[in-house]
C-alpha cells in the first residue's frame, strides 16, 4: 500500500547507462540528462570532483593525485564504486528541483544482450545503492527498438543493429522477444582506437582517443563520400618527442576504420545467417534499423546495405534511442513484464 503511494508520487527513471554517455529519461518530463559516462576523482580525498561533460574535459589533463575514468567498459561496470557514485550523482541531479514525496525512484536501465548474470547483478547493486526503490533492466536492442517504434510485438521480424561506445548489438526481434542475436566489442570506443592506431603505423604521431574521437566524426566515413575532406591532425612525434602537425585526409580516416566497419558488417551477416527465413524475408522487405551513436558514421548504412542487399535505415535521434524505449516502458508495464530480464535474488 505504501509502496502504491510512493509509486504514484515518486519520479520513475529510465537510464541508457552507456559506457560513452549516460542518458537519463524522467516519466511526465522526457529526456533531462545527456552526459559522457565520466568521473574525475580526487584519489587524496576519494572525493568525486566532477562528472560528465566537465569530468570529460579533464581527459589527459590531470596531475597524478586526480584520476578521470569511464566506470564502464563495453557497457559493464568495471569500478562499482565510482559507478554508483555516478548514477548517485545522476539521480541526486534529476531530484534536486523536486519536492516529490519519494526520493528513491523506480528505474529501468538498459544493458548489453550479452551481459552475465554477475555483470546484471553488478549494475542493480549499483542503482539501489545510489538511490533506486527498484530496478528493472532490459536489453538495449530491445529498448533501441521499442525507442524507435518499431511493431516489436507482432508476429514480423524488426531487425535493429545498435551501435553504442563500447558494443553493437545486433538483435531480430519478433513477439517481444530476440530471435536471434549477437553482440560484438567492436563500436564507437574501437573505431577511436583504429585512428589512434593508424596515426602511429603511417605517420609515428601519438594523438589522444579523444582527439581521434572529434576527426572519426568531422571527416570519418564508411564509404566514399562524394567530396574530399582534409582535418590537420595533431600530436607528439614518437621519433622525436616533439609535437607535430599533419594534414591527414578522410580517404585515410576511412581506411583506419575499415576493420571495425567490416567487423560489424560481417556480424550482421551471421546473424542474418541463423535467422528463420520466414523472418529473413520480413527483414528484406522491412530493412534493418540502425540506433546509436556509432550508426552516424557517414555512409555506414550505405555500406551495410550493398553488403548484405537489403534496405538499412537510420532510426529518427539515433542516439536517444535507448533511452526512449526505457521512458515508453515506464508507461507500459506489461510490456515492461515481458521485454524485462529476471532481478537477481537479491531484490526481490
Amino acid at each position: 500500500m505504501l509502496d502504491r503511494l510512493f509509486s504514484k508520487f515518486g519520479k520513475h527513471i529510465g537510464i541508457d547507462l552507456g559506457t560513452s554517455s549516460t542518458l537519463i529519461y524522467v516519466k511526465d518530463h522526457g529526456i533531462v540528462i545527456s552526459e559522457p559516462s565520466v568521473v574525475a576523482v580526487n584519489l587524496r580525498t576519494e572525493q568525486i570532483l566532477a562528472v560528465g561533460k566537465e569530468a570529460k574535459m579533464m581527459m589527459g589533463k590531470t596531475p597524478p593525485y586526480i584520476s578521470v575514468t569511464r566506470p564502464l567498459v563495453h557497457g559493464v561496470i568495471s569500478d562499482f564504486e565510482v559507478t554508483e557514485k555516478m548514477l548517485k550523482y545522476f539521480i541526486e541531479k534529476v531530484h534536486q528541483d523536486s519536492f516529490s514525496l519519494a526520493t528513491r525512484p523506480r528505474i529501468i536501465i538498459g544493458v548489453p544482450q550479452d551481459i552475465t548474470e554477475v555483470e546484471r547483478k553488478a549494475v542493480e547493486d549499483a542503482a539501489i545503492s545510489a538511490g533506486a526503490r527498484k530496478v528493472h533492466l532490459v536489453e538495449e536492442p530491445m529498448a533501441a527498438a521499442i525507442g524507435a517504434r518499431l511493431p516489436i510485438e507482432e508476429a514480423i521480424a524488426s531487425m535493429i543493429v545498435d551501435i553504442g561506445g563500447g558494443t553493437a548489438d545486433i538483435a531480430v526481434i519478433s513477439l517481444s522477444g530476440a530471435v536471434t542475436w549477437k553482440s560484438i566489442r567492436v563500436a564507437g570506443d574501437e573505431m577511436n582506437k583504429n585512428i589512434v592506431q593508424y596515426a602511429k603505423d603511417h605517420f609515428n604521431l601519438l594523438i589522444g582517443e579523444r582527439y581521434a574521437e572529434e576527426l572519426k566524426i568531422k571527416i570519418g566515413s564508411a564509404v566514399p563520400m562524394s567530396e574530399p575532406m582534409e582535418c590537420t591532425l595533431r600530436g607528439r612525434d614518437l621519433m622525436t618527442g616533439l609535437p607535430r602537425e599533419i594534414i591527414i585526409n578522410d580517404e585515410q580516416v576511412r581506411s583506419a576504420l575499415s576493420r571495425s566497419v567490416r567487423s560489424m558488417i560481417e556480424s550482421i551477416i551471421s546473424v542474418l545467417e541463423i535467422t528463420p527465413p520466414e523472418l529473413v524475408a520480413d527483414i528484406h522487405e522491412r530493412g534493418i534499423v540502425l540506433s546509436g551513436g556509432g550508426s552516424l558514421l557517414a555512409g555506414l548504412d550505405r555500406a551495410i546495405a550493398e553488403a548484405t542487399e537489403i534496405p538499412v535505415r537510420i532510426a529518427d535521434d539515433p542516439l536517444t534511442c535507448v533511452v526512449r524505449g526505457t521512458g515508453i516502458l515506464l508507461e507500459r508495464p506489461d510490456l515492461l513484464e515481458i521485454v524485462g530480464l529476471p532481478t537477481s535474488g537479491s531484490l526481490r
